[in-house]
């Protein structure tokens, strides 16, 4: 079952060029790592490339990131694995979330890895209204006169 998060699906060619443009970033640009410090990279204006993982529960730790990201015009993309992206850039722990900041030698890594990710299609959000109900003119409710009190004279 594929989460609410992932937008689109990267071919398992493309994941390991993924991982690869990481390592590289990480020994010679510098990279965020977790949810939280993605989070602040992208709001901040600083990321230039996010990669999630598809396999985070609770997938409310990363469900706002993809819109963020839109939001800012941020490329971003998914692997499979969190294990396997928390391992491309060093560390021993499973990783939800890695946003590069400098790329450094991996810049063409990573352009290569936006490339094929944007061409890949993406889902199509869900319609809030039918188009019919939309165009339909709502009917108006009469307005309420307003009553003026009268007012009695006082002897």
């Amino acid at each position: 079952m594929t989460k609410a998060y992932v937008n689109f699906t990267v071919s398992a060619e493309v994941a390991a060029k993924t991982y690869e443009a990481l390592q590289l970033a990480k020994q010679s640009g510098a990279v965020k790592k977790g949810a939280n410090e993605v989070t602040k990279s992208v709001e901040r204006g600083l990321a230039t490339f996010v990669v999630l993982a598809e396999d985070v529960e609770p997938e409310e730790v990363v469900i706002h990131i993809p819109k963020l990201c839109e939001q800012k015009k941020i490329a971003y993309s998914y692997v499979p694995k969190k294990i396997d992206l928390g391992k491309a850039i060093g560390m021993t722990v499973p990783c939800a979330a890695v946003a590069v900041e400098t790329q450094g030698t991996a810049a063409n890594a990573i352009r290569d890895v936006v490339s094929k990710v944007q061409g890949v299609s993406r889902k199509e959000p869900k319609a809030e209204a039918p188009a019919a109900q939309a165009a339909a003119p709502a009917e108006k409710k009469p307005k309420k006169e307003k009553v003026q009190a009268q007012q009695t004279p006082t002897a």
